[in-house]
């Protein structure tokens, strides 16, 4: 696996890779990676012949109270991972390389990110929209893969390629959970054991609105209002919201149909975590 520092080196790599009839998939990252950033290698090896992962903590996506100067890093465990599962290019610039003296650009999507975290996190997907396609403009790739865990941002990612003309493809994979149901993420890092038994009141309550679903019940008042019974009994009371929500156009539904997101989040102890569903009725 080659490593990348540099914007000018990556962007030599992958015009030369283009050039060869190469196609190139890339897994945007913030490092300290997980089984769930490890199984976007593996789709992205079979749907291109060359995988670009880059490991980037940007800052332009937190805000001043979160947690950037702590959010875990370790590029020798990260670099160890991604080569093993058969990455081609780790891209890990600095942040002078993305965001040069003088840098004033940012990227946005309108409407769709003040709900849900935007609502929680003004300019956070600005932030991400911003860094993402300064990374596709650099690594210029074919397919872009992210999870579904962050749902609102791969939906605002898909809007963004598309409203910008992009030829990138977007592919959402599916969450991966811990043998418990809990959402991997790089963030449970922070919770001690007793929070990490209670953060699984979020996944849990994802599972009994996807039950009800499929019992029969399409009000979304109904499944909301047991939702957050179970987190309560749960132990979790400090939550950013609860929501049902059309998945394409991420807007608050009162019935249950069509492809509905169903989503949470949540602060356990001082982390604050998010999940979700997608159901199709």
């Amino acid at each position: 696996m080659k490593l990348i520092k540099s914007v000018g080196s990556m962007r030599l790599w992958s015009n030369q890779t283009r050039a060869r009839g190469k196609t190139i998939a890339f897994v945007p990252t913030m490092g300290f990676l997980h089984e769930g950033h490890l199984s976007l290698v593996r789709r992205a090896r079979r749907e291109a012949s060359a995988v670009v992962m880059s490991i980037f903590v940007n800052p332009l996506q937190f805000g001043p109270r979160e947690d950037f100067v702590a959010y875990p890093r370790d590029i020798q465990r990260d670099s160890a991972l991604a080569g093993a599962e058969g990455c081609d290019v780790l891209f890990f610039p600095a942040k002078k390389q993305m965001y040069p003296e003088g840098f004033l650009t940012r990227v946005g999507v309108e409407r769709m990110d003040g709900v849900l975290c935007g609502a929680f996190r003004p300019g956070h997907f600005v932030g991400v929209c911003t860094v993402v396609l300064k990374l596709a403009n650099i690594v210029r790739p074919h397919v872009l893969l992210v999870g579904q865990k962050d749902a609102q941002q791969a939906v605002i990612l898909g809007r963004m390629l598309r409203d910008l003309n992009t030829e990138v493809r977007l592919i959402v994979c599916p969450t991966v959970r811990e043998r418990d149901g809990l959402a991997m993420s790089s963030r449970n890092s922070y919770l001690s054991p007793k929070e990490r038994e209670r953060a699984l009141a979020i996944s849990r309550s994802l599972f009994l609105a996807r039950k009800l679903v499929l019992c029969g019940e399409r009000k979304a008042a109904r499944i909301l209002g047991q939702m957050k019974s179970a987190l309560s009994r749960g132990g979790i009371s400090d939550i950013d919201y609860v929501a049902i929500l059309d998945a394409k156009e991420l807007v608050p539904v009162k019935t249950v149909r069509g492809e509905v997101l169903i989503a949470v989040a949540a602060r356990v102890g001082t982390t604050r975590l998010i999940d979700n569903i997608k159901l199709r009725i």
